[in-house]
Formats: structure tokens, sequence, C-alpha cells
């Protein structure tokens, strides 16, 4: 592996969500990691299974299948642990604890190892034991309630609010703050992460801009959430949309002229009482041209207009293709490794594979001696 984490070495209980993103952001870095799945897959409410070079998440990483609830698996487990400086789990409060592989076995095993632990609702707490997903632990935050039109209910903003900002990255930002720590001082801890929480820090400046009153406790009624005629998005001709964020006044007066409209005879900008009739007349001009035309249109002119794209349009998009932020190993369209290392670039791992296909290689490189392998995959401890 190439990346600033090289060397680094993680094992990830297989998960759903904020946890494989967090592993993908990781391997793209460096970090080796051996992904601890089940021997049965569990239950991730889709209809059909993806096959594995489509699971993109699960990229980077060597898998081994293990059966957690017979204790010669649980074994495996804290000899992997043993060698590694992160363990990453996502399961509810308690599980990993149920198993014997909770903090106090596994920092005995290893004390410097950081324990990563990933929830929706933290360790602690009324709600610590609640089944929920991404949409759930938004709606507690403000973030969800914040999110749409204000005739409208809260649209769900994908899995990118709890999940994978509030959850992956967070927890990857409080697995290099421990590691820091345990280099110098050799002592691990644990790191209680929570999407509820990472989703309610992420929506740090809105808290303070409502207590400065200078945000409004709804939807569709402010700067930045689409209220506002010159931050929104505006359908084209062809039916498809541009997205205006026009909000300095040189770009709003860019935005102005592009669109050929005389500034005399329009509203203020800021003036709040008028900003259905300019959203109206920024409307109706819009929709004389196509995306294409608008994008051409505005490609030289500053005045933050840009199409917007789908997820099967992006890749193609001329600066996002220079810049080679999509990448495509087996024919699957993807995200290239992020950010850039200007010494110690990183560069996508291996490419997905099923659960279990490294079991054996894994297994050796920990200490396991060919008998040991062939008897734990005989009585079925490990699948591979």
């Amino acid at each position: 592996m190439s990346g600033p984490l090289a060397g680094l070495k993680i094992v990830e209980m297989a998960g759903i969500g904020p946890v494989p993103f967090a592993g993908m952001l990781l391997a793209d870095l460096g970090a080796s990691i051996v992904r601890v799945d089940r021997l049965q897959a569990a239950d991730v409410g889709l209809p059909d299974r993806i096959p594995p070079r489509f699971d993109v998440m699960a990229r980077g990483r060597r898998r081994i299948a293990v059966d957690l609830k017979d204790e010669p698996g649980r074994r495996v487990v804290q000899r992997l642990v043993h060698d590694a400086d992160v363990l990453m789990e996502g399961f509810r409060p308690g599980v990993m604890e149920r198993l014997g592989l909770g903090p106090e076995p596994c920092l005995a095993n290893n004390p410097r190892l950081v324990y990563a632990r990933m929830t929706g609702y933290g360790q602690s707490g009324p709600m610590r034991d609640a089944a929920g997903h991404d949409l759930n632990y938004i709606s507690l935050t403000g973030a969800l309630h914040a999110i749409g039109s204000a005739d409208g209910p809260p649209v769900p903003p994908l899995t990118l609010v709890g999940d994978f900002g509030g959850g992956a990255m967070l927890l990857a930002v409080g697995i290099l703050a421990a590691l820091r720590v345990a280099r110098e001082t050799g002592k691990g801890q644990v790191v209680d992460a929570a999407m509820t929480e990472g989703a309610s820090y992420l929506m740090a400046p809105y808290y303070g801009l409502l207590a400065a009153g200078h945000w409004q406790d709804a939807r569709g009624a402010n700067i930045l959430d689409g209220a506002a005629p010159w931050y929104r998005t505006y359908a084209t001709r062809d039916k498809r949309y541009v997205a205006v964020s026009a909000i300095e006044r040189r770009f709003y007066e860019a935005l102005v002229a592009g669109l050929g409209l005389d500034p005399a005879t329009l509203p203020d900008q800021h003036d709040r009482t008028r900003w259905p009739e300019l959203t109206r007349i920024f409307a109706t001009a819009f929709k004389k041209r196509t995306r294409a035309d608008w994008a051409a249109h505005f490609a030289e002119r500053e005045a933050c207009v840009t199409p917007v794209l789908s997820i099967g349009e992006a890749p193609h998009h001329p600066h996002l293709a220079q810049r080679g932020v999509f990448i495509a190993p087996d024919g699957v369209p993807q995200p290239a490794p992020h950010p850039r290392f200007s010494a110690t670039p990183a560069a996508p791992g291996t490419p997905p594979v099923a659960a279990g296909a490294d079991t054996r290689a894994v297994l050796a490189d920990h200490g396991f001696s060919p008998a040991e392998i062939a008897a734990l995959i005989a009585t079925g401890t490990c699948g591979g």
C-alpha cells in the first residue's frame, strides 16, 4: 500500500454505513486493513446483494470470515488485534462486550490499541440501545428539519450527513488523533463516535447564526436553504437544473447581467419581502435556455452558476475528468482517493473481494500454522 498511512494496521469489524466508509478512507490513504466478516451474511435491508466488485466501500481491504459466536473464532480476532494499531467496530453498545471482544480484553491484549466505536446514539444515554439509521440520527440534530422547501416535508440528504459526514469522517479524525497519543505514550484508548453527535457537530455554524438572530428555525426561510433567489437551483428549458450561489455582491451582479436582466427593474438583493418575486423572475429567465447553454454561457462569468449533474454524468465533466476525480477499476466508476498528498500520494488499493476471500493468507500472515488454518476452516470457525 502507498499513501501517508502506509504501515498502519487496522482490524475492521464488518458492518454497514459509516464503518466501511471510514475503512475505505483509511485504506485509500495507505492503511493495511483486515475486515472481519461474519460467516453468515448479515441482513442489510436490500432486496438483492450486489457482486463484490460493485461494493466500492470495500475496496483496499483483505477479508476474513469468522464465526464470532464461537470461542475459537473470538480467539482468532484477538490474535489479529494483538498486531493491530486500530480496531474499528460499528455494532450496538454491548455487542462487542458480549462477544468477549470489548475494549477491556482487547486493550489488555494490546495496550497501544486505538479501539474505535461507531454507533447511532453513543455508548451511553437513554437511547444508546435504540435501533436507527441515518435519517433517525439526523432527525434529532436539527439538520433534517432544516433541509427541504418551506411548503414541503424535510428531505433525506441521502446518507451524507449522518453516516458519512457526521459518522465516518469524524470517526477517522478520532482514530488519527488517538493514534498520535498512542505513538507518543504507548497507551491506546477508546474513541466513542456517534452519528447523532457528529451530525450535531456539523450544524455548529447554524446554531451560532440562530443564537445571533440571523437564522430562522424553519425550512426554506434562510439564505443557504433555498429561500434566497440567488442561492438555489432553477429548472432550465430542457427540464434539467442549474445551481446558483451568487451570494457576494459582485457575483450577484454578474448573475443578473448574465441573465440579461436590468438591475434597475429588480427588487433589492437582500429585500426578503420580495424574494418570492425575484425568484419568479430568475426562474422565468432560466427556462429560456437549456442547461448546457447556461453552463457554457456562465463558464466565463464569475456568477457562481454551474450545471446540476447526475451521478452518471459527474465523472465525465471536463474539470473532474482532467483532475482524475473519478476512476473506473474493473469498469465500475467510483471516486478516487482524496485528499491529495505531494510527498506520499494515496492510491486506490485492491479491488473489492468477497467475504472470506483472504482468510488463509491473513491467518498465515498472523502466525497461524498450516495445520491451525486447516483446522479452523474444517471446523467452520473460519470460512475461506
